[in-house]
C-alpha cells in the first residue's frame, strides 16, 4: 500500500485539502493528507469580521459604563442642589409679587445663592452632549445587528466557534495519523513560510528532534564563527515575538551552522577542532565530548558557501546522524551514525558526492539529501539511501527566497525542514512517499 503525505506547516497561500483516496493501475491504495497551518481559521474573512464586531461591541461597552459612571453622577449634584434651587425660586416669587421686599441683604443673599448654582450649567452641557453620544451608540448597535444577522444567515445554524474547535480536532487528529505513517521518499517541498526575520546573514535555529517529545522550547544561534550565545525560547510563539528567553553560554565557541539539538541536547562542532560537543540545556553543562576521527574542519571540505561548515551533525526517525568528509575519502561527503550518549561512530558510509559541491544536506529517514546550491535556484539534487548504500541524482525543487542558505535541517517530529536563509528565519513543509507492504502483496 503506498502512502503519500505532507507535514503540518503548508504555506499561508494553501488552504484545508482532505483526505483522498484512489487506485493505482496496480489496484493499489494511494492516499493523500495535507493538514493545514493551525491558524487556517483565523485566517478565514468572517473570523477577522466577527473580530471586528467585539471589538465595537467592547468600545460601546466601555462608553455606556462611562456614560452610566457620568450620569450617576451628575444625578447626584443636581439632586444635592434640589434645595438650593427651591429656595432660589421662592426669593425670587417673593421678589416678583412685592419688588420693594428685596433690601440690598436679601438681593446680596440671592445672588449668592444663584453663583451656587452656577456649576450646574456645565453638568446640563454635558448631558446635551451625553445625548448625541447615546444617538450615535443607538445607530452602531443597530448597525451591528444588521452585520450580524447578514454573518447568520451566512453561516447557517452552525456556531462558528463550534466550527473552528471541530476543526482544531480534526488538526490533531491528522497529527496523530501522520505520525503513525512512518517514514518515506522525499518527493516535494513546499513553498517557503518566513517564521522570522532576525540575526546575521548566517546561524542556526531549531527545536527538539527526538521522537517523542513534549519540549517545545526554540533555540536560536546567530553566526558559524567562535558563537558560544545559544538564545532559547519557551515557544515558537515567543520565538516569532522575540520575548520570554533565557541566554545560555557554552563553555566552548561553535563553529559551522550544523548544529542540532536531540532529546533536551545540544550537539555542536567545537571551534577549530574536529570534535563534536554534547551540552545539556538544563544542567548547562558539557555531558560528553569526542573528536570525530580524520573529519576535517576549519574550512577544510565545508559545503559550497563555506562558514566552517565542515562537520554537519543532524537527526531524523534512525537517530543522530554527522555529516562531514576526510582526506581519505577525497573530500567525498561522509556519514557517520552517532550514538547519542557517548557520541561513538555506530556505522559509516562513503556517499562519493563531493562536499564543496553541495550547498547543504539533510536526513530523513536515513537518506540523506543534498542540495546543489545555496543560492537562488538551488534544488535538491542527490539522495544516498543508507539502507541500501545506494544513491540516485534527484530533480526537487524548492523555493530560495532569499538566495542564502547557510543551514537546512529536517526536524522528524514536525515533518518540516528548518532554514536560515540571509537573516530569515524559514520553515519548508515536506512531502513523503511511502510503501508499506500489506498481507495482500
Amino acid at each position: 500500500m503506498h502512502f503519500e503525505k505532507s507535514a503540518l506547516y503548508p504555506s499561508p497561500e494553501e488552504g484545508w485539502q482532505i483526505y483522498s483516496s484512489a487506485q493505482d493501475a496496480d489496484g493499489k491504495c494511494i492516499c493523500t493528507v495535507v493538514a493545514p497551518a493551525q491558524n487556517m481559521c483565523n485566517r478565514d474573512p468572517r473570523s477577522r469580521q466577527l473580530r471586528q464586531l467585539m471589538e465595537k461591541v467592547q468600545n460601546i461597552s466601555q462608553s455606556m459604563e462611562v456614560l452610566d459612571l457620568r450620569t450617576y453622577r451628575d444625578l447626584q449634584y443636581v439632586r444635592n442642589t434640589e434645595s438650593l434651587m427651591k429656595v432660589v425660586e421662592g426669593k425670587l416669587k417673593v421678589a416678583s409679587d412685592n419688588p420693594r421686599s428685596l433690601n440690598p441683604k436679601g438681593f446680596q443673599e440671592l445672588k449668592d445663592k444663584v453663583t451656587q448654582l452656577l456649576p450646574l450649567l456645565p453638568v446640563l452641557e454635558q448631558y446635551k452632549a451625553d445625548a448625541k453620544m447615546i444617538l450615535r451608540l443607538r445607530e452602531e448597535v443597530r448597525n451591528l445587528s444588521l452585520v450580524l444577522m447578514a454573518i447568520q444567515e451566512e453561516m447557517g445554524a452552525y456556531d462558528y466557534e463550534e466550527l473552528r474547535q471541530r476543526v482544531l480536532l480534526l488538526e490533531t487528529r491528522l497529527h496523530s495519523c501522520m505520525q503513525k505513517l512512518g517514514c518515506g521518499k522525499l518527493t516535494g517541498v513546499s513553498n517557503p513560510i518566513t517564521v522570522r526575520s532576525s540575526g546575521s546573514r548566517f546561524g542556526s535555529w531549531m527545536t527538539d528532534t527526538m521522537i517523542p517529545s513534549s519540549d517545545n522550547r526554540v533555540w536560536s544561534m546567530d553566526g558559524y564563527f567562535k558563537g558560544r550565545r545559544v538564545l532559547e525560547y519557551r515557544t515558537m510563539n515567543d520565538f516569532m515575538k522575540g520575548q520570554n528567553f533565557v541566554q545560555h553560554l557554552l563553555p566552548h565557541p561553535w563553529a559551522g551552522t550544523g548544529h542540532v539539538v536531540y532529546n533536551g541536547s545540544l550537539y555542536y562542532n567545537k571551534y577549530q577542532s574536529n570534535i563534536i560537543i554534547k551540552y545539556h540545556f538544563r544542567s548547562r553543562s558539557v555531558l560528553v565530548q569526542r573528536s570525530l576521527s580524520g573529519a576535517g574542519y576549519n574550512n577544510t571540505f565545508p559545503y559550497s558557501w563555506g562558514g566552517s561548515s565542515d562537520i554537519d551533525l543532524m537527526a531524523d526517525e534512525n537517530g543522530l546522524w554527522a555529516v562531514y568528509t576526510t582526506i581519505p575519502n577525497a573530500g567525498n561527503i561522509v556519514i557517520s551514525r552517532l550514538e547519542p550518549q557517548s557520541l561513538e561512530v555506530l556505522q559509516t558510509w562513503d556517499t562519493g558526492f563531493p562536499k564543496r559541491s553541495a550547498g547543504e544536506s539533510f536526513m530523513i529517514c536515513g537518506t540523506l539529501y543534498v542540495t546543489n546550491s545555496h543560492l537562488a535556484g538551488a534544488k535538491i539534487y542527490f539522495a544516498y539511501y543508507t539502507n541500501t548504500s545506494s544513491y540516485e541524482y534527484t530533480d526537487i525543487p524548492f523555493h530560495n527566497q532569499y538566495s542564502h542558505i547557510s543551514m537546512m535541517d529536517y526536524n522528524p517530529r514536525e515533518r518540516v525542514l528548518y532554514t536560515w536563509n540571509n537573516g530569515h528565519q524559514v520553515l519548508y513543509n515536506v512531502t513523503l512517499f511511502q510503501v508499506i507492504k500489506t498481507s495482500g502483496d
